[in-house]
């Protein structure tokens, strides 16, 4: 019996057939008493003669229904039984996936894109050698010689009152403004790195690291081939083939920048990115991954496979 299981709508139509055949029961029983008028029931048991005088006191033997109620309980006891059994052998088997065997080969023809790292810009240019120009000879004008002047002072001399002349103090230029903030650094997106993201839904489970990202492996599959769509014009059109997309893992496993790299036409790429977009909608995120014990943003390439079941 712990073994018995029955798909869900088999046992529900086991079930409403069960209680049907209770409703048949009760309606023929009732149609068959009905069916009796106490004219043929006392025509019926005129000349019969009874043991007891209570014997067909208020009902006659033949539209008795407590004679049935023995037959009766243990038939509602089997349905009952058999209504609880099947109640709780309902099971629901989930829809079997399609995955390719190589779901996650990339093509030898694929090139990936190297990681957008961050460069330091340019160093600038440097400034251009200053320019000497040759000076023609006749324009170049004689110094004249200087000429001395007696500045000797003996007792004849009238010294000349000069009137103090008084600089006025100029104001001192405004400071020059501060210098733009320098431009933020941006994080650093590694291509590889020493625990690689993983999908959600293995994290619970005990094992080494490795268990841990196949079973993560495992998982992405079965989602990304249980609510991948094909398109009707793709499938119409037999278009097979890999399309390829590229998201980074953030540090705090969202889901960021996806975006096409290969596309096969007939809107399996769309329809693929749609599909890696909403794993931000599930209940946990991605494990993000690590290098040197710190969560650090990560490139993930995805190959999505659309083949048609032949």
């Amino acid at each position: 019996m712990s073994d018995l299981s029955f798909p869900t709508m088999t046992s529900l139509l086991l079930i409403l057939g069960l209680a049907a055949l209770v409703i048949g029961i009760i309606l023929f029983f009732k149609s068959k008493f009905n069916s009796m008028s106490p004219d043929q029931l006392g025509e019926k048991y005129r000349d019969t003669t009874w043991k007891s005088p209570l014997t067909a006191r208020s009902k006659y033997p033949a539209v008795n229904a407590f004679k049935l109620s023995n037959p009766l309980l243990l038939f509602g006891l089997v349905a009952s039984l058999a209504t609880t059994i099947l109640a709780f052998s309902a099971t629901t088997y989930d829809d079997e996936v399609f995955i390719p065997d190589d779901a996650l080969e990339l093509d030898e023809d694929f090139l990936v894109e190297p990681p957008r790292t961050a460069e330091p810009p340019p160093p600038p240019p440097p400034p251009p050698p200053p320019v000497i120009e040759e000076v023609p000879e006749e324009e170049i004008e004689e110094e004249e010689e200087p000429v001395f002047e007696d500045t000797t002072v003996d007792e004849e001399t009238v010294a000349e009152e000069v009137e103090p002349v008084i600089e006025e103090e100029e104001e001192a230029p405004p400071p020059p403004p501060p210098p733009p903030p320098p431009p933020p650094e941006e994080e650093e997106i590694f291509k590889v790195v020493e625990q690689m993201p993983r999908f959600p839904g293995c994290e619970g489970m005990s094992g080494s690291d490795k268990e841990k990202e196949e079973c993560a492996k495992e998982k992405m599959l079965q989602y990304i081939y249980k609510n991948l769509k094909y398109p009707a014009i793709a499938r119409e059109n037999g278009v097979e083939g890999m399309c390829v997309i590229q998201f980074v893992v953030g540090k705090d496993g969202s889901v960021q920048e996806a975006n096409i790299v290969r596309d096969i036409g007939a809107g399996c790429g769309e329809s693929a990115l749609k599909v890696v977009n909403n794993m931000n909608n599930l209940p946990e995120k991605w494990t993000p991954g690590k290098q040197r014990g710190r969560s650090v943003k990560v490139f993930y390439t995805l190959p999505v496979r659309f083949k048609l079941e032949g």
